[in-house]
């Protein structure tokens, strides 16, 4: 059975997604109450950047699990990763 590189740190990434789900229905409360927009884009930010962390651990965690494992065994499957990683990585730099 195969299993993904994040395994090792699944309990700590549901709780840092948890807190972030947190921040967002803060966010959304705030609209309802019509906070001061400048307040709203804080929490916005820190948001972002709690879910930016979460994409930064699954990132390193794949590199260093999936891809790893992929290059040792080299030829299509090992391109393929390596693909797959790039595609993330330029995802996560235009978001």
């Amino acid at each position: 059975m195969h299993t993904h590189g994040y395994v090792e740190n699944k309990d700590q990434l549901i709780k840092r997604l948890r807190r972030a789900e947190g921040q967002i229905r803060g966010i959304q409360r705030m609209v309802e109450e019509d906070t001061y927009c400048i307040d709203i884009l804080t929490q916005v930010s820190a948001a972002t950047k709690a879910l930016e962390t979460v994409a930064l651990e699954l990132l390193n965690d794949h590199l260093s699990h999936c891809v790893a494992e992929a290059t040792r065994e080299g030829g299509p499957v090992a391109e393929e990763k390596i693909r797959e990683a790039s595609a993330a990585i330029a995802r996560l730099v235009r978001s």
